[in-house]
């Protein structure tokens, strides 16, 4: 740890009555390492603000944490979702301010770790979410779908949120359910009502709102060099196996729609999979591969993008070039 930033959280701690260090990051850039070691000088438990990461069985795609990375660590919110579930920002922040809260009351520090900019927001900014759900809305909808598997719900959808129906996948029926009831809740479209940072007509400052004394460390590479880690990334997952995750967890009965299963890379290893089935003996195995690599290079280097942007000008991140 640079002693300069030693110093910046002796500081921090000192002074915070609820202290809460975040540590973000572009995808690859070292935030775990990080993480661990400042937690191990300041008795501190990880919070984990990775979105993929609170899936099971999704593990080599995810780059998740092993025991023996954490080095004794406490670590929280990994693997406690079915891939057939859908991960909510409002059940994240509901979660994940039990757990700061427990870790404080324990007398020891939490970080907040990750890459999920709006499941970081959530808690940095305190962000006033959409409506809980209605159960009698709920249910009444639910029966709908299973009447005709969704059709007339989507064709509703299509009619009275087509922003919404647009990014949406015709199967994916909690969120054509969830768009539905929230538009029957406000009596307007989700695509209206809810921020693309999924806030609700926020009050206030949300940087105000946040209820913990915040320390945020923004970790990051020079632009070459985390491209060439994306990439070495990419080829350390391959030969882990990450071809073969993806085979058992359809094994297993998951299918690319699942919620789970759009985590990054996953599904264009179900489309990998498929081709090479419809190949069959014609299939030129290395060359297929090195497409599938580039493919997900290219969207892991445009996530990193979305993510520099979405940090861009806040200025309570001190960042630290690695």
């Amino acid at each position: 740890m640079k002693p300069d930033v030693t110093r910046i959280i002796d500081v921090f701690l000192e002074g915070a009555r609820r202290p809460l260090i975040v540590i973000l990051g572009p995808t690859a850039s070292g935030k775990t390492s990080f993480s661990i070691e400042l937690a191990r000088n300041i008795n501190g438990e990880v919070v984990n603000a990775d979105s993929r990461q609170l899936y099971r069985f999704l593990d080599i795609g995810t780059a998740k944490i092993t025991q023996q990375e954490m080095q004794g660590v406490p670590h929280h919110l990994i693997g406690i979702l079915d891939p057939k579930d859908e991960a909510t920002i409002g059940t994240y922040q509901e979660s994940a301010c039990a757990i700061i809260d427990d870790i404080l009351v324990r007398g020891k520090v939490p970080l907040l770790v990750g890459g999920s900019m709006l499941y970081i927001s959530a808690i940095t900014d305190a962000l006033t979410l959409a409506p809980a759900g209605d159960p009698a809305i709920r249910k009444r909808l639910e029966a709908a779908y299973e009447a005709d598997d969704g059709e007339a719900l989507y064709k509703r959808l299509q009619t009275v949120d087509p922003d919404a129906a647009a990014g949406t996948h015709r199967n994916n029926k909690h969120r054509i359910i969830r768009s539905l009831e929230i538009y029957e809740m406000l009596n307007m479209p989700k695509s209206h009502a809810i921020s693309s940072r999924g806030e609700l007509r926020p009050r206030g400052s949300a940087k105000d709102r946040c209820v913990y004394d915040l320390l945020i460390f923004g970790i990051d590479r020079p632009p070459e060099e985390l491209k060439k880690r994306m990439s070495q990334r990419i080829d350390q997952m391959m030969d882990a196996g990450w071809i073969e995750e993806v085979r058992d967890l359809l094994a297993r009965g998951y299918r690319s729609e699942d919620p789970g299963m759009k985590s990054h890379g996953y599904s264009d290893i179900v489309q990998y999979l498929l081709e090479l089935e419809r190949a069959g003996s014609d299939a030129d195995i290395d060359v297929m591969k090195e497409a599938l690599k580039r493919k997900i290079m290219t969207k892991t280097r445009r996530y990193a993008k979305r993510q520099h942007t979405w940090w861009r000008g806040d200025d309570r991140i001190r960042w630290i070039i690695l």
